[in-house]
C-alpha cells in the first residue's frame, strides 16, 4: 500500500490549543477556504512534511504553531517545512522556522528539520542573510529536500505486512515483544501490545484491507503506526465500551484503550486509506491500566 498519509485544514488541525489533548486528526484542506495547512507522513523514511498554503497572517501562524507542535509529538526522524506554497513577502516567518529548529533539537533522539525555500524569495534572501544554513537545512525544491531525508540511515525500525484475518492482532503483538525485547523496552511492552492490538483489530473489522504496522524506537519511547485502505478516520466516542470481561486478544475494546494506553496519538487520511499512530513514552499512559 502506499504509507504516505495527507491531511490539512484550514483551521487549527485538532481540537484545543498547541498543547491540547489527542487525538491528533488532521483532515484535508481545502483551498477554497483560504489559507491553510497539509500534512503528509512518509512512514517509509520517518517523515512528517507540514506545507503551508496562503498569506503569512494572524492565523495561519497560529495553525501553524499549533500543527508544528502536534506534528513533533509523532517524534518522527525528519519534519520538512513546505513553504513553496505561501505568501510572505516581509519573510516574517522566519522567527517561527527557528522555533521549528530550536523544538527538534529539544527531542531525545533530535528531529532533523528541513525547509523548502524556493530562490528569489523574500523569505529565502533574509533566511541567507541570516545564515540559517548553520542550523536550518534549506532546500530549493521538494525533490532535493525528500532526496535529503530519503538518505538518512533508519535504525531501531520494524515493519509487517498483514492480511486482514483474525490472526493479524497476535502476530502485530508478536512483533512488538520482539521489538521491545530487541530495544531493551521492556516497560512499554504491555500497553504497546494493547495499543498495537486495538488498531489492528479496528483495521481488520472496519477496512478489511491489506494492513502496513511500522515500529519504530525514538529514544526512550516506542512509535507505531498501523495503515490500511479505508479513508474513514477514527473517532473516540463519548462513552468508554461496556464490557471489560474480556481479553485484548479476544475482541477489540475501542479507541479508549488506545488513549488511556498511548502517550499521544492520532490519525490521517492518505491517497488510498489512513494511518492510525500511537507513541508510546516510559510511565506517561493517562490512565493506564483503566480503572
Amino acid at each position: 500500500m502506499n504509507r504516505q498519509r495527507s491531511g490539512g485544514t484550514g483551521k487549527e488541525p485538532s481540537r484545543g490549543a498547541p498543547g491540547g489533548q489527542p487525538p491528533y486528526l488532521f483532515e484535508r484542506h481545502d483551498p477554497l477556504h483560504g489559507g491553510g495547512i497539509d500534512v503528509t507522513v512518509d512512514m517509509d523514511v520517518s517523515m512528517v512534511t507540514l506545507a503551508l498554503h496562503g498569506a503569512w497572517e494572524s492565523r495561519l501562524q497560529h495553525a501553524t504553531y499549533a500543527a508544528m507542535v502536534k506534528c513533533l509529538s509523532e517524534h518522527p526522524a525528519v519534519l520538512l517545512l513546505d513553504l513553496r506554497a505561501v505568501t510572505d513577502p516581509h519573510a516574517a516567518s522566519v522567527t517561527m522556522w527557528m522555533t521549528a529548529r530550536r523544538l527538534g533539537d529539544g527531542m531525545e533522539p533530535p528531529v532533523q528539520i528541513l525547509a523548502c525555500v524556493p530562490s528569489g524569495t523574500a523569505l529565502g534572501a533574509r533566511l541567507h542573510r541570516l545564515g540559517a544554513a548553520r542550523f536550518l537545512s534549506i532546500y530549493p525544491t521538494i525533490a532535493l529536500a525528500r532526496a535529503a531525508a530519503g538518505r538518512r540511515p533508519l535504525t531501531d525500525r520494524l515493519v509487517l505486512q498483514l492480511h486482514p484475518s483474525s490472526g493479524a492482532p497476535a502476530r502485530a503483538r508478536a512483533a512488538v515483544i520482539d521489538a521491545c525485547a530487541a530495544w531493551q523496552l521492556p516497560e512499554l511492552r504491555d500497553r504497546a501490545c494493547v495499543v498495537v492490538s486495538e488498531l489492528v483489530i479496528n483495521a481488520v473489522q472496519h477496512a478489511g484491507t491489506a494492513i502496513t504496522v511500522v515500529l519504530f524506537r525514538r529514544g526512550s519511547a516506542m512509535h507505531l503506526a498501523v495503515g490500511d485502505e479505508n479513508p474513514r478516520l477514527p473517532r473516540l466516542r463519548d462513552t468508554f465500551p461496556a464490557s471489560l470481561d474480556v481479553q485484548p486478544h479476544q475482541r477489540g475494546l475501542g479507541l479508549h484503550i488506545v488513549h488511556a494506553a498511548a502517550t499521544v496519538w492520532g490519525a490521517a487520511p492518505t491517497a488510498d486509506g489512513k494511518v492510525v499512530w500511537a507513541t508510546i513514552r516510559p510511565g506517561t499512559g493517562r490512565r493506564w491500566p483503566p480503572s
